[in-house]
């Protein structure tokens, strides 16, 4: 299975901030959004970074005095992993348990296709594996002609 049929079942919309935003704000768009991470873009939608729950977490412990007034932009990772739309799940669900990551920006072309999340690559590789069961069981119980 390639990534492209996680993003036609998910949709392609990713929610995004700006390096201005606060960290107090972030926290407000994942609780709205029921998201675990968000890219961190400027004015022209060029990518900088991606800042996740961990993020927040730590900048909560580290920099608690200044928290209302820090921005995305002192705790976002900026060494992003990114993949394409034609990347097999196999190797998306690799990088990411390498990588101890959660979510992988999808980029085709310079273009951003989306967001997935070890959510969405468990989800797909359930459904993959609850198809081949159902096979496996028929060819078992000889409902197969031959």
């Amino acid at each position: 299975m390639k990534v492209k049929e996680i993003l036609a079942t998910k949709g392609s919309r990713v929610v995004t901030v700006e390096k201005s935003t606060t960290v107090i704000d972030a926290m407000t768009i994942f609780s709205a959004n029921r998201i675990g991470s968000l890219l961190v873009v400027d004015k022209d939608e060029t990518i900088h970074g991606i800042i996740g729950a961990k993020d927040v977490l730590m900048a909560v412990v580290n920099h608690l005095e200044e928290i209302k007034t820090l921005t995305v932009d002192k705790i976002m990772t900026t060494d992003l992993i990114v993949a394409t739309e034609d990347d097999d799940i196999d190797y998306i669900l690799a990088i990411m348990t390498e990588n101890r990551i959660r979510h992988i920006p999808i980029i085709t072309n310079k273009e951003l296709k989306g967001l997935v999340s070890i959510g969405d690559v468990v989800k797909s590789q359930l459904k993959v594996m609850d198809i081949e069961n159902k096979y496996l069981k028929d060819y078992i119980a000889d409902k197969y002609p031959g």
